[in-house]
């Protein structure tokens, strides 16, 4: 039954963000001088792109690209390309890439960028055309030193490389570390196509020790089955666990067996879609979050877990690899149910470090190995993983604050030694 204070919930990513905020910074005492500049977004810009489509015709889109904060260092976040994307969700993105770039103890403050756009209703040739136009448009403040965009929802290497070019173009000189999750061929990363979902297993594995549960048969849903959730349904079903539940934008699965991944992943690369899944009963994806589990994979978009749902989660772990799946509201009835939630800020953190790590090599022109890679990786996980769980046994409260709080500390301790210019 979906109660009135649910009808009423808040489901602005940027109020969302800020509510988020202010309970650390709350936890914290932080003076109202300090709360006003760290929640308000540096930078925000807002373009018009227009675009010559392949019949002839020019459409204009509105993109943007909002930079956070950078007092720990240069901005960084994803661009997505999606008819949902607003202004208010792109700053709650780049705040969250604070808190975020902070939690792991990476020198970045946060950044995102965003285009309405349908990309499945465009070519490959209108994608192209506007990619080059939208790096065009923010070239003004982007570039290694100040903001360095990578791919985020429906947006990927070839992307990148798009923007890569086009930047290069228009100062003369190629700039490598203008952008991540590039191809291995210009400068990308071993390791950073699955990197998010691998900084998720680290962290679920840690998860998995504090709850006393074995990931080795535990049963696992995935909300969502982009590069994201495709690779962590991958990497969980290879260490022994069962995904009994996963879908995509058009269709969800479940198979209390477990669903035979490898082809899972074959039949979506061959019908765009994992609906029609041989052995596995077709279900709605926003069931996909109720299913009598062990773990809750969120890997879609935000508002995904509300307070209309949330007490039809079964779940013992959730760990979030999308940005903002669960909201305020839920995650007070997660915490009164004993549900261990890895916040967002830390489980697809991985994503962010590994970048971090493409955009060192490209600076100095010397790569790693993938095994250098991931085990990096997986010492930073592990060390944030337990920075954030001791900072919430130390306040007594959840996994999310507790991430919030360390990250919060970090960024304002930055702030007040740096000062404020002039």
């Amino acid at each position: 039954m979906v109660t009135r204070e649910a009808l009423h919930e808040e489901l602005n990513p940027f109020q969302i963000a800020k509510q988020q905020f202010n309970r650390a910074a709350d936890y914290l005492e932080l003076d109202d001088s300090t709360r006003h500049v760290l929640s308000s977004p540096k930078r925000q810009l807002i373009v018009s792109i227009p675009v010559k489509m392949d019949g002839g015709d020019v459409q204009v889109f509105e993109g943007y690209r909002v930079q956070h904060n950078i007092a720990r260092g240069p901005c960084k976040g994803g661009i997505r390309y999606h008819p949902n994307v607003t202004l208010d969700e792109v700053k709650a993105l780049a705040s969250w890439m604070t808190w975020k770039c902070a939690t792991l103890g990476i020198p970045y403050g946060g950044g995102k960028g965003g285009v309405i756009c349908d990309p499945k209703s465009l070519s490959i040739n209108e994608l192209e055309r506007l990619t080059r136009r939208y790096a065009f448009e923010i070239a003004p403040i982007i570039g290694p030193d100040r903001d360095i965009p990578a791919p985020d929802v429906y947006t990927d290497e070839q992307t990148m490389a798009w923007i890569m070019d086009t930047i290069s173009m228009v100062r003369g000189h190629t700039e490598l570390g203008v952008v991540t999750g590039k191809p291995i061929s210009l400068g990308g990363s071993q390791g950073r196509s699955e990197a998010t979902a691998r900084g998720c297993l680290y962290a679920l594995r840690e998860a998995c020790k504090v709850k006393r549960i074995d990931l080795k048969g535990a049963r696992v849903a995935v909300h969502g089955f982009g590069n994201a959730g495709a690779n962590i349904a991958r990497l969980v079903a290879a260490d022994g666990a069962k995904v009994v539940a996963a879908c995509d934008s058009k269709a969800g699965l479940l198979c209390e067996s477990g669903i035979d991944i490898q082809a899972a992943l074959q039949h979506k690369a061959k019908t765009k879609s994992l609906a029609g899944l041989p052995g596995a009963r077709a279900i709605s994806p926003e069931d996909i979050v109720t299913v009598d589990c062990d773990i809750l994979l969120p890997a879609a978009l935000e508002n995904a877990i509300t307070l209309a749902n949330v007490g039809q989660v079964k779940a013992k772990i959730i760990a979030e690899l999308a940005n903002g799946p669960t909201t305020p509201g839920a995650d007070r009835v997660l915490a009164d149910e004993g549900v261990f939630l890895v916040p967002d800020i830390l489980a697809n953190a991985g994503g962010v470090t590994v970048s971090y790590y493409e955009w060192v090599q490209d600076q100095y022109s010397f790569f790693w190995s993938e095994k250098q890679i991931n085990e990096s990786l997986e010492q930073a996980m592990q060390t944030a993983f337990n920075s954030v769980y001791e900072t919430a046994q130390r306040y007594d409260t959840d996994m999310r604050t507790g991430a919030y709080i360390l990250a919060v500390d970090r960024v304002a301790e930055a702030t007040r030694v740096r000062g404020i210019f002039p």
